[in-house]
């Protein structure tokens, strides 16, 4: 049974090597949702592990046509049999099954067996969409800093020779300082240059929750009307009564007319009786989806706060140490480097040096603040690149004396901030 619940053993390995680019939230949504609907198709695509998806009795009928023929006609249970008190007084023996008074009497049919795997699967697909879009967007640039500095905590022990152990790399320290330098002018140029990296986040995160509401309305619609208050009902029904919401959203017998021609040419209906094996899982399945979604609904929408808390206070100083050091990883920043990062800071840039600290250990992230600490340029002036362009055009037109002294940002290879006794810090 275990071999087919591979296709989603991908999704729940550990990985050594992944990278950070999202928040618990969003894994909510593209892994565990997706995961939890992949594993409910397969189980409700399965014959060999619950047998037929439908059984029908009838005295003249094969077997094999009335089975076919009643999984593809929508079966029915009559609603004037769906109550407590026939059932408990043994007028009928199961909920919606039992004599018909009329043609024309009300009946409730059920349609939706024969859709579940495809919508179950098409939901998977929906909850993994603002994931991907999310992946496109951000375009492995966290990865291609941070690869390799997964184990760069041992760095400090070691000299100018690399360690490797098993599949990870521990770079050495030149090595570890040569990526500090990428990060950092990576870093000035992504402040110059694309300032939407923050809201293409936060439209994922929206899409994610707009994506929730949709997937509750949809599954809603899909079940006739009785997703919304499932699983209330089952907490208040499932253990006091014979008879509960499930048995009458997923009945597990139903009733199906067979009509053929007789010898003479006559019209004969043939009155048959099908057992559903298939709904004792669907029943689970659409049990767990609605506190799942509930669940998710309600993280997401806690998710959407933090995010706009992050987007007012991320220029405080001790809610970006406070973030950092709960939300992204543990460990201990100095507040005044940090201090003169963040004040040159707009908010994509802020989530950038979020998913740095998510990835970096502690020492290396710490040598990343010490250097962009006096080398981030000036909001107002250095993020425009336009105007970045325009400030290098008249220094080189205002004769060579300025231009021999203008300093190039990304050809500074020594960190400029200076402390309090006037003493450069190496």
């Amino acid at each position: 049974m275990l071999s087919t619940f591979s296709s989603v053993a991908p999704y729940l390995k550990f990985n050594p090597k992944y990278v950070i680019t999202d928040n618990f939230i969003f894994k909510l949504h593209y892994r565990w949702t997706f995961v939890i609907l992949l594993v409910g198709t397969i189980l409700v695509s399965s014959r060999q592990y619950f047998g037929e998806h439908i059984k029908c009795i009838s005295d003249t009928i094969p077997a094999h046509v009335i089975n076919t023929y009643c999984f593809f006609t929508p079966t029915f249970t009559l609603v004037r049999h769906l109550n407590n008190t026939a059932l408990d007084k043994g007028f009928i023996f199961q909920p919606g099954i039992g004599p018909e008074e009329s043609q024309n009497e009300e009946v409730k049919r059920h349609a939706y067996y024969q859709w579940v795997p495809f919508v179950l699967f098409g939901q998977a697909l929906l909850f993994y969409m603002p994931h991907s879009l999310w992946k496109t967007f951000e375009g492995g640039r966290i990865k291609a800093l941070v690869f390799g500095l997964r184990m760069v905590g041992l760095t400090r022990y070691l000299k100018n020779d690399s360690l490797q152990i098993g599949k990870l790399n521990v770079p050495s320290m030149d090595e570890a300082e040569s990526r500090v330098k990428h990060i950092r002018r990576a870093m000035i140029d992504r402040m110059r240059i694309n300032q939407s990296w923050g809201a293409q986040l936060a439209l994922t995160e929206v899409l994610n929750f707009l994506n929730i509401l949709l997937q509750i309305y949809a599954t809603n619609r899909f079940l006739g009307g009785a997703f919304y208050n499932l699983g209330i009902q089952v907490l208040n029904e499932r253990w006091t009564n014979k008879m509960d919401a499930l048995d009458i959203v997923f009945p597990k017998v139903t009733k199906c007319h067979f009509r053929k021609f007789g010898a003479s040419g006559s019209l004969q209906m043939h009155d048959t009786l099908c057992v559903m094996a298939l709904n004792i899982v669907n029943e689970k399945i659409y049990s767990i989806l609605w506190f799942w979604y509930l669940f998710v609904l309600i993280m997401t929408l806690l998710g959407l706060v933090w995010r706009a808390f992050t987007f007012v206070f991320y220029k405080n100083v001790r809610f970006t140490k406070f973030t950092f050091a709960y939300f992204a990883k543990p460990g201990r920043i100095d507040e005044h480097e940090l201090a003169a990062v963040v004040q040159k800071c707009n908010f994509s840039n802020w989530m950038f040096l979020f998913f740095l600290r998510s990835n970096l250990s502690e020492f290396l992230f710490k040598r990343v603040i010490f250097h962009l600490a006096s080398e981030l340029p000036d909001p107002e002036k250095d993020n425009n690149i336009n105007a970045y362009l325009d400030r290098e055009h008249s220094a080189a037109t205002a004769g060579p004396s300025r231009v021999g002294d203008k300093v190039c940002l990304d050809d500074v290879d020594t960190p400029l901030l200076i402390n309090k006794t006037s003493v450069k810090i190496d």
